[in-house]
């Protein structure tokens, strides 16, 4: 519990969704985020979370998420289970889906697919402990992803 609380955002992502809506067991989610494109709108605070202290954007650039299981609703997807790597640390992290819908997109002829998601951490289980105590550490995730059908 701090001042106020802090929202930011990582601005450079990637990754890779494969879905398996028939057999509603399978499917994979490897996402790779670029750790240096943190942004908390205030330039300050985006340098000290660059920094040793919180991401060490130099020894660790990219945080990563893996999944171990896809968890289906019918045909939607409604959770990813797997593995998150930040810091040189990885723990298990589970992702709620809020809403997945899938579309056949008029321009480019192909499904895509949206979904919102949800998750929390710890961000003490990482090693990033700046201002424990203090500020709680807690990190809730909010996540918007969108894909394109491959070909």
């Amino acid at each position: 519990m701090g001042l106020s609380i802090w929202r930011g955002k990582f601005t450079k992502s990637s990754g890779k969704i494969v879905l398996d809506r028939q057999s509603k067991s399978g499917g994979s989610v490897e996402i790779s985020i670029d750790a240096s494109s943190i942004d908390f709108g205030h330039a300050k605070m985006n340098e000290k979370a660059r920094g040793d202290e919180m991401f060490n954007i130099a020894k660790y650039p990219v945080v990563t998420f893996k999944s171990t299981v896809l968890k289906y609703d019918g045909d939607k997807l409604a959770a990813v289970d797997g593995e998150m790597t930040m810091l040189g640390i990885t723990k298990p992290l589970s992702l709620t889906i809020n809403q997945f819908k899938c579309l056949m997109h008029p321009l480019h002829k192909r499904e895509v697919c949206g979904a919102d998601a949800h998750g929390r951490f710890d961000r003490s289980d990482f090693g990033m402990n700046i201002g424990l105590p203090r500020f709680s550490p807690e990190i809730k995730l909010a996540i918007q992803v969108e894909g394109i059908r491959a070909d």
